[in-house]
């Protein structure tokens, strides 16, 4: 048979194995789409009937004897955690500003896998703000994931993912909002209370990992960890858009929407934390009589499911709330200047990451705070993203993150964030 002869026969085939790969692309997608919609379906379920429960899981009979920080109050399973991982909430010890005692809330969350010899990693994880109620708590929500940043990236390798509520957010108690110390002890003790449970397999190396509040609570939980939580590894710190300089945060923000309604979550924490230090009224004589009126309305809403409600209420305010700047009046520019990132040196590697676009956190105010660190010869990773605004700043760093994460177990190249 000549050559071709065999062409048409050839040619005719093709079309036949263009077909055969497209039924079998289709069966796969169908496939693929199917488990797809019962894994969402599963999850959905699993939320709403957890959802009905989370009242119940966050009210304790009573005030729980004193306990080491971490120790476990309660905890139960999250049916609705993604496919491939388990999940608890739970409630555990900590301790406020003063060191009292205190429960506080959050999830846990590791790869259903086998864990690697030593345990796994923890990411500890400060979310950005909520609110001040105790509804606004992330682990409240009916998914209670939604506002762990990176958390699928960082659970494909293979780390551990805790995420603190905040006292005060999640079990009913004293709002902890932009106060630095309670923040970060709930920060560090939700790693002890993962050690505690089995099934987690965790080490006692930690990265923190934080955006807007929680890079300030991540960062002071830097600074703080060898004298709080000695026997943990903190292995590095990573924030994005930080509130790392309250005094630079509030003098930019106190003229705009954004800065009424931080400065309405922060009085009533900075009042409960403060009165017998300076006295309740010499807190809140920074408000005029419109803003004092109005914030208990403000701080009973969550930023992120109430915004209508809090912007209207907000809204009038905007130039009318405060008497004058809280960043110089006193005693208001101490406490915050107390509650800023930097008044302790951080021994550990430092990522920062900053949207050029923020108007919430400004780049100045991070580049301000990164020359401080440079100042205390801190090793600084500083990574700048263009176009990218406030709410997103956390998602534009995470490739560069999770360049930054296997670095902390060996030779790094040299610090770059300080040249």
């Amino acid at each position: 048979m000549h050559r071709g002869d065999e062409l048409p026969a050839a040619h005719a085939a093709r079309p036949r194995r263009r077909r055969r790969a497209l039924i079998v692309i289709g069966v796969v997608l169908a496939v693929a789409l199917m488990l797809l919609a019962a894994e969402v379906t599963r999850r959905a379920l699993a939320e709403q009937d957890e959802a009905r429960a989370d009242p119940a899981f966050y009210t304790l009979p009573s005030p729980p004897p004193r306990e080491d920080p971490g120790e476990i109050i309660r905890i139960e399973s999250i049916e609705s955690a993604p496919v491939g991982t388990v999940a608890w909430r739970v409630i555990y010890h900590s301790r406020d500003l003063v060191g009292a005692d205190i429960p506080v809330s959050g999830v846990v969350i590791v790869p259903n896998g086998p864990a690697p010899e030593g345990g796994r990693t923890v990411i500890s994880w400060g979310h950005p703000t909520t609110g001040a109620a105790s509804t606004c708590a992330p682990s409240r929500g009916l998914d209670p994931f939604q506002y762990i940043e990176g958390m699928h990236e960082l659970l494909a390798e293979g780390y551990a993912v805790v995420a603190t509520d905040y006292p005060g957010l999640g079990v009913e108690g004293a709002s902890s909002y932009l106060l630095g110390v309670p923040e970060s002890n709930s920060v560090l003790d939700i790693v002890r209370a993962a050690r505690r449970i089995d099934d987690a397999h965790v080490s006692d190396r930690v990265v923190l990992w934080g955006h807007s509040q929680g890079g300030q609570a991540v960062l002071f939980a830097a600074e703080r960890a060898a004298e709080y939580a000695h026997e943990l590894t903190i292995e590095g710190v990573a924030v994005a858009a930080p509130a790392a300089n309250l005094n630079a945060l509030m003098t930019d923000d106190i003229v705009n929407l954004s800065g009424v309604t931080i400065a309405s979550f922060a009085v009533p924490a900075y009042e409960a934390a403060y009165a017998e230090q300076y006295g309740a009224t010499e807190i809140t004589d920074i408000l005029t009589p419109a803003g004092l009126k109005a914030t208990p309305d403000m701080a009973a809403l969550c930023l992120l499911t109430q915004n209508e409600e809090i912007h209207a209420i907000a809204d009038p305010l905007v130039g009318g709330y405060v008497r004058s700047d809280p960043a110089t009046t006193e005693p208001w520019q101490t406490m915050l200047r107390e509650n800023s990132a930097g008044n302790s040196p951080i021994g550990v590697p430092v990522f920062v990451g900053q949207g050029e676009a923020d108007e919430l956190v400004l780049p100045s105010a991070t580049e301000g705070y990164v020359k401080l660190l440079c100042t205390q010869n801190a090793e600084v990773t500083f990574h700048r993203y263009p176009d990218v605004t406030h709410g997103l700043a956390a998602y534009a760093a995470l490739p560069d993150l999770l360049l930054w994460l296997p670095t902390l177990d060996g030779d790094r190249p040299p610090s770059d964030g300080c040249r």
